[in-house]
């Protein structure tokens, strides 16, 4: 089996919204506010393809990870709650979510090292991303990859846990 990590294309918009939809409905099974309020909705994934945003992990060319990788900062940022670990350029990742039929395979882990390898290709040296207190999955996969909490943030009224990760 290979995999690919790719910038996502106007091809790829169905199966990534069918795979954020199923990891909608994973997170309300387990309690979770988290994506629960139509966020993030299909217009957010077009916008992500269309300013280059949208990465894809595909397996023998289908796609099973979808997450929106940025270098471009995260206003919400700017206002953290706490102490951020640089003050340099980072890379920073929403929406990431994965195949039901791929889920404990490590697919998230596998994303998160290929936006680290694009960042070092990058000169970027920063990782940066959020979560939400009850995403207790996601907190588990930053914890592995080495990132440290930093603080809170909001969007809008929602709190939001922030990571950081030092990658040079």
């Amino acid at each position: 089996m290979k995999t690919e990590f790719r910038k996502a294309s106007v091809a790829d918009i169905e199966p990534i919204w069918q795979i954020i939809l199923q990891a909608k409905e994973q997170m309300r099974l387990r309690n979770s506010r988290q994506w629960q309020n139509g966020y993030p909705n299909e217009e957010n994934i077009i916008r992500d393809v269309e300013k280059g945003y949208g990465y894809v992990l595909c397996l023998d060319n289908c796609v099973i990870a979808y997450a929106a990788v940025i270098f471009a900062g995260e206003p919400a940022y700017e206002n953290l709650k706490g102490e951020w670990l640089t003050n340099q350029p980072y890379v920073v990742v929403h929406r990431l979510a994965v195949a039901d039929r791929m889920k404990q395979c490590g697919m998230a882990t596998l994303f998160m090292q290929k936006v680290e390898e694009l960042s070092h290709g990058n000169n970027i040296c920063s990782f940066r991303v959020d979560t939400n207190f009850d995403n207790l999955y996601m907190q588990k996969i930053l914890a592995k990859l080495g990132f440290t909490y930093c603080g809170e943030i909001m969007y809008q009224q929602d709190v939001r846990m922030a990571y950081e990760k030092i990658l040079c």
